[in-house]
């Protein structure tokens, strides 16, 4: 913007400015309040944009059983960022790592193990042996629920729950041989 040297108008009592090349200016300067509060907007916005944001796991939504153990135990699950429902018994869950190939595919049997569509991810979470889901059934038996295995392929979910308080280890081997799996639950959006 330029300005041009200030002119004096003979009938005006105030001198004016004449502006080029711009909005014209107000001729009594510029408001400290404004400028404050465009400063202060653009320091919040840089600093949002600087603030790490969750993770989103595909997990995220509402869930239909499909597999017969799903509709006799669980029946509807949610997950809704850190908070998971089943059957309107809403739990904290956190996510630990996400699983690699090779461990999707040893624990869901419908994962390829050279690629598998999807993504999953190891969760902890605490689920007492004593909670009652549909039909009286629990998860572990009577064992506490201490871990979660989630794989997304599309619109399906398969969910494999663990007791021990260790986590569980996800190879063929370890998983056919393991006292800690719960089982298997199958679901669709």
């Amino acid at each position: 913007m330029r300005l041009d040297s200030r002119q004096t108008d003979p009938l005006s009592p105030k001198p004016t400015t004449l502006v080029t090349g711009g909005l014209a200016n107000d001729p009594a300067g510029c408001n400290p309040q404004q400028m404050n509060l465009r400063t202060a907007a653009a320091t919040i916005f840089a600093l949002a944009l600087t603030l790490p944001l969750p993770l989103t796991a595909q997990e995220r939504g509402y869930w239909k059983p499909t597999s017969k153990t799903a509709q006799s135990i669980t029946g509807d699950v949610t997950f809704n960022g850190d908070r998971m429902t089943i059957n309107f018994f809403s739990l904290t869950v956190a996510e630990i790592r996400p699983l690699k190939p090779a461990e999707i595919a040893a624990a869901f049997s419908d994962a390829s193990p050279d690629a598998p569509a999807g993504n999953g991810h190891l969760y902890r979470l605490s689920v007492p042996g004593d909670k009652r889901f549909l039909h009286k059934n629990t998860l572990c038996g009577s064992d506490e629920t201490q871990w979660m295995a989630t794989w997304v392929s599309g619109k399906q979910l398969q969910i494999a729950f663990f007791s021990n308080a260790a986590p569980p280890v996800f190879t063929l081997e370890a998983l056919r041989d393991s006292q800690n799996l719960c089982g298997t639950f199958a679901y669709v959006r």
